[in-house]
């Protein structure tokens, strides 16, 4: 395993003159949003048919890869991914009920504008999943045990009153690419490198709506380490013991959905799980407000207004049940998975703890300690990173 500090370009460049080849390329690159007011997400380097061009030439023959995006942006990635030579074989969609609207309040900001004074309508309790409200029981939080913000709402009278500027956010779609084959059939190419099909039973959904799915096990952070809290199933799964897989994922909101595979969004513990030596840093708000330097703006958005602390301040942690499906599912039997955005390293413990080799490359030097302290927990190897 090689983790590399170091611009994905010049990483990447550097790996293609050493020889290097990988099976498979599993990735989470920016949405070229400028989310979070972070510079690095609005580089253009998703849209470069360059950054896809290196990951093509390191790929064998028939090698699969899986990029997120965004649903804004998606297209402009899927298209630089398709011009560097790749195939598009699917759209992957990750659907999930627990994203948060990130839209400018209209009817509040008119109300601003023309001096007009808003009904206080009081303090309500937050919905949680499915509308319902939340428990408001008291959680342990890094300044004690806290109890979950009310939110105080109010009222205008504009006509533009209940107007916004975007949807809630449900879903992230993922493209499926393969390099073109190097022999004349799918077979020959399986036989000579190894690659050029997906691991349909690996990746089975159980009949009877268990979740995760056979041949997985959920991963708990207990005691600085994770464990396996319950197995289901075995590796070697059949088509009796499970559905084919689907290219939708879903978070189990309703029964219907048990024939997909699920995986809901990252949790706090999972997040921040083998960090407990790193520093607790403000996030933001949870509507999308960012620090101005001097503390926090609210802004105009719809929704909570609270300043989110974490240890792994990477905004957008994937879950590892996700994660570790997605390298099964293109990536042949100890094969090396490339993530050349590495972030906080979810694809590398995800990699690691399904038995395959993996190297990863960040630039941002923050992300990258992150990083290498969660793969440690999953890979505590003495030296499982190369010093640029």
């Amino acid at each position: 395993m090689k983790l590399h500090n170091e611009d994905c370009i010049v990483q990447m460049q550097k790996m293609i003159d050493a020889g290097i080849q990988v099976d498979s390329v599993v990735t989470d690159p920016p949405y070229e949003l400028g989310f979070m007011g972070k510079s690095w997400d609005s580089t253009g380097i998703a849209f470069q048919k360059e950054t896809w061009e290196l990951a093509y030439q390191l790929l064998k023959p028939g090698g699969y890869l899986l990029s997120f995006g965004g649903s804004r942006t998606y297209h402009r990635m899927a298209v630089a991914i398709e011009d560097a030579g790749f195939e598009i074989r699917d759209q992957l969609m990750w659907l999930y009920g627990s994203g948060f609207p990130k839209s400018h309040n209209i009817g509040k900001a008119v109300d601003k504008l023309q001096g007009n004074e808003r009904e206080d309508l009081g303090e309500y309790e937050p919905f949680g999943r499915e509308g319902r409200k939340s428990s408001g029981k008291a959680k342990f939080g890094a300044k004690g045990w806290e109890t979950k913000p009310k939110i105080r709402l109010t009222k205008g009278n504009s006509e533009y009153e209940g107007w916004g500027t975007a949807l809630k956010p449900a879903h992230e779609p993922v493209v499926m690419a393969r390099k073109p084959l190097a022999e004349n059939t799918v077979a020959e190419n399986v036989l000579k490198h190894g690659t050029g099909g997906i691991n349909v039973d690996g990746c089975r959904i159980p009949l009877d709506g268990e979740r995760p799915p056979s041949g997985s096990a959920k991963r708990v952070y207990k005691s600085n380490q994770y464990t396996d809290e319950k197995t289901y199933g075995t590796n070697k799964t059949t088509p009796e013991s499970g559905r084919y897989p689907a290219n939708v994922i879903h978070d189990g909101l309703e029964q219907e959905w048990a024939r997909f595979f699920y995986c809901a969004k990252v949790s706090k513990n999972e997040r921040n799980g083998g960090l407990d030596g790193f520093e607790t840093k403000k996030m933001g708000m949870s509507n999308g407000a960012q620090s101005n330097g001097e503390g926090y703006d609210k802004g105009q958005s719809i929704g909570l207004n609270r300043v989110i602390e974490r240890k792994n301040t990477h905004p957008t942690v994937k879950p590892q049940v996700l994660m570790k499906y997605l390298c099964r599912l293109v990536t042949p039997k100890s094969g090396t998975v490339l993530d050349p955005f590495m972030g906080s390293g979810s694809t590398g413990m995800a990699a690691k703890d399904e038995g395959f080799d993996f190297i990863g490359i960040e630039q941002e030097k923050e992300y990258f300690e992150i990083a290498k302290q969660r793969i440690k927990i999953i890979s505590p190897l003495n030296e499982f990173f190369e010093k640029d």
